[in-house]
């Protein structure tokens, strides 16, 4: 009794013997103590003297509920695992489920007449808890990356996305969001799509780009006769592309940031037309037909047929070289993006920085090079050109057109065949991969999109590209250069500064410094203050439970407590007042959306 009042101090240490006592006289065989203990309270319980001699000797039983958290909803959920909510083990979960579950606790008991068992004093295992795996996932990119999928996934209705989020030169995944329509039209992190094995269309048209400039047979800058009817006979087949040339003649650099399939396929056909297993070979060297031998189990096998020398495998290669008869995952084309990135160097991509216990690092993990150079410097830096035209004059210049910062990629676009899908059925999968900014690559990035039957907008540049625009944009900002808007503002006079937070704050601070002020803000609880010269003013600051508040000039002690109440989360990078916020002002926001803010 004196200790549960103690602890608890709830009720004195008379009621808590009082009631036990009546409890006993009534002869009640279990008397409930406590309900709903944290695990931090129920260790405090177990030292007090009566628990802390066992169950046998105090009568005290302990019954332990564990209960799944998900902090961020929705966000990583497939990729973090489900084990624990008795569903298929996934993901992380899956994969260290060992180093997480820790040991179950025994105890040796001897059993005695009347079928009891009594514990034997000193031959007891406590329980010990598992080790924690720290990943290399940041909620902030995690969040944007989701979101912005979601978006395009609600607009089009489209079956399925995902979006993958790289650091270019450590490989460690900064975001990996998978995205399934559900019957009732929701969207759920129902199955890694970033692992699934599919026809990738022309975001190959990379692999094809290095291979043949890596044997020397073009250059950038020499031409194609591609024609202007959209289609023509290349070696053993007949090649159409989606959308007709601009041109008869386009140069190398034009097929691809066109993406011409009739141009891809004429310069993979003069290239290996004596030797179509020499593509593959190229395919093998960039690791496209290996698993990524990323942390996650269940990674799905790359589909590459062999390619010998005879007609057949010649038309394989031809199909091969623009996007066709050849399956692998999203990851697989991001990690070849990323080392061209990365000048050459291909990061193997991971999801765990260590396993800890108790604060106590028990194994770290490094970045790790798969090949130092893919090709030589030169094929690489001719590629990176090809990329950036892809930007600025093909196939994507209309989404990135207004970039405040140059982009490299590719669009994809696959006509979906398989399974219980037919050609016929109008289903595409569109896909934009790239990395950012162009100049200095910090990310790569790849949004895969696949369509609903005769989806009026099909393509990657309308589907994929916006979604790594809005991606790419809010992490320049956040991550990248956060200094933009700063260094892009017009300069005001030094004399005049602008400061926002609690009315009675500021009325306090003005007052204790005798500094004179207008102020219109009447009883509004948060204000703007202007200052200028020697005159200051107070004017009276819109915040709503509804939208996003504009935040600028606040400290972060105000941002918290606006956020929080509306169920906001906040992460801040720097130090001062807000400069930029990931939300823009006016915005709806739901409870549990995440906010980045900039202080300076």
């Amino acid at each position: 009794s004196i200790a549960l009042s103690g602890f608890f101090k709830d009720r004195s240490v008379n009621e808590y013997k009082q009631d036990l006592l009546m409890a006993f006289k009534n002869k009640e065989r279990y008397y409930l103590l406590k309900k709903n203990l944290s695990f931090d309270q129920y260790k405090i319980f177990r030292s007090f003297p009566l628990v802390r001699q066992g169950r046998n000797k105090s009568g005290v039983i302990a019954e332990i509920n564990s209960k799944r958290l998900n902090p961020y909803g929705l966000l990583a959920n497939r990729t973090i695992g489900l084990s624990r909510e008795n569903a298929q083990n996934v993901g992380l979960e899956r994969t260290y489920d060992s180093s997480l579950k820790g040991q179950t606790g025994q105890r040796l008991v001897r059993f005695i007449s009347g079928g009891s068992a009594v514990p034997v004093e000193g031959y007891e295992i406590e329980p010990e808890n598992g080790k924690d795996i720290i990943t290399t996932l940041d909620v902030n990119i995690q969040d944007i990356s989701q979101t912005a999928l979601m978006k395009m996934m609600l607009q089009s209705e489209a079956q399925y996305g995902t979006c993958i989020v790289m650091e270019t030169k450590t490989g460690k995944i900064k975001a990996i969001a998978n995205l399934g329509r559900q019957k009732d039209g929701s969207y759920f992190e129902d199955y890694n799509y970033a692992l699934h094995t599919t026809e990738p269309g022309s975001t190959i048209k990379l692999a094809t780009l290095l291979s043949v400039l890596e044997e020397g047979t073009v250059t950038i800058n020499d031409n194609v006769e591609v024609g202007t009817t959209g289609n023509a006979y290349v070696g053993v087949r007949n090649v159409t592309d989606a959308e007709r040339a601009p041109r008869s003649m386009l140069s190398v650099r034009e097929c691809f940031s066109h993406s011409s399939n009739v141009g891809m396929s004429k310069l993979a056909y003069k290239a290996f037309a004596t030797q179509p297993d020499k593509y593959r070979d190229y395919l093998t060297r960039f690791h496209m037909d290996s698993h990524t031998g990323i942390d996650l189990v269940g990674e799905e096998k790359t589909v590459i047929r062999k390619l010998k020398k005879n007609k057949e495998s010649l038309h394989a290669m031809v199909t091969m070289s623009f996007g066709y008869a050849l399956e692998v995952s999203p990851l697989h084309t991001l990690m070849l993006y990323n080392a061209v990135a990365n000048n050459g160097k291909m990061m193997k991509p991971f999801l765990v920085n260590r396993i800890q216990r108790d604060g106590i690092i028990i194994r770290d993990f490094t970045p790790h090079i798969l090949t130092e150079n893919i090709c030589r410097p030169e094929v690489i830096n001719a590629a990176k050109v090809c990329m950036e035209a892809v930007a600025t004059e093909g196939t994507a210049k209309y989404v990135f057109k207004n970039s405040m910062f140059p982009v490299a990629g590719k669009t994809g676009t696959a006509h979906v065949a398989g399974g219980n899908v037919k050609y016929g059925d109008g289903v595409y999968q569109a896909s934009f991969v790239g990395y950012f900014p162009a100049n200095n690559p910090q990310y790569s990035c790849i949004v895969v999109v696949k369509t609903k039957p005769h989806a009026a907008m099909h393509y990657g540049g309308q589907l994929a590209a916006p979604v790594f625009k809005e991606i790419a944009d809010k992490l320049f900002l956040a991550y990248v250069n956060t200094n933009f808007y700063t260094q892009n503002q017009i300069k005001k006079d030094s004399a005049s500064y602008t400061y926002s937070g609690f009315t009675t704050d500021l009325k306090n601070i003005y007052g204790s410094l005798n500094i004179k002020m207008e102020n219109s803000a009447e009883n509004n609880p948060w204000s703007n203050v202007f200052v200028t010269g020697q005159k200051s003013m107070i004017a009276a600051k819109d915040i709503s439970n509804r939208a996003m508040p504009d935040l600028s000039g606040m400290g972060l002690k105000d941002v918290l407590y606006i956020m929080e109440n509306m169920g906001v989360k906040v992460y801040a990078n720097g130090r001062g007042k807000v400069k930029t916020q990931s939300i823009e002002k006016g915005s709806t926001v739901n409870r549990g959306t995440v906010l980045v803010i900039q202080l300076s």
